[in-house]
């Protein structure tokens, strides 16, 4: 019963911005992360950056002083500030939920499509 709907990617030129916003719907448990992954085709889903329920984040090296990861606990809401975005960071990007329901439960968006135009 939970549901992950991502927004606000879209089409970019290099060295622009977008924030993208999950919002998470459903029984999340206090304990948690949420955070985003990115897949470009061919390749591998990777981490891109995450962020504890009491605040504690974690990025990807590649990411780290151009992307930001924040949440709103109260709105179950998870967001990522892109900055100086290369054509490279083109991929789905997907949200992600770790909730702690005596075991440890995963949830995933569908994704939504980041293209950094060169």
């Amino acid at each position: 019963q939970v549901q992950l709907v991502e927004s606000g990617g879209g089409l970019v030129q290099a060295g622009g911005s977008l924030r993208l916003s999950c919002a998470a719907s459903g029984m999340i448990f206090s304990i948690n992360t949420m955070g985003w992954y990115r897949q470009a085709p061919g390749k591998q889903r990777e981490l891109v950056a995450t962020i504890t329920s009491t605040g504690s984040t974690n990025y990807a090296d590649s990411m780290k002083g151009r992307f930001t990861v924040s949440r709103d606990n109260a709105k179950n809401t998870v967001y990522l500030q892109m900055n100086i975005l290369k054509p490279e960071d083109t991929a789905v990007y997907y949200c992600y939920l770790r909730t702690l329901a005596g075991l440890w439960l995963e949830y995933w968006g569908q994704g939504t499509q980041v293209t950094v135009a060169s």
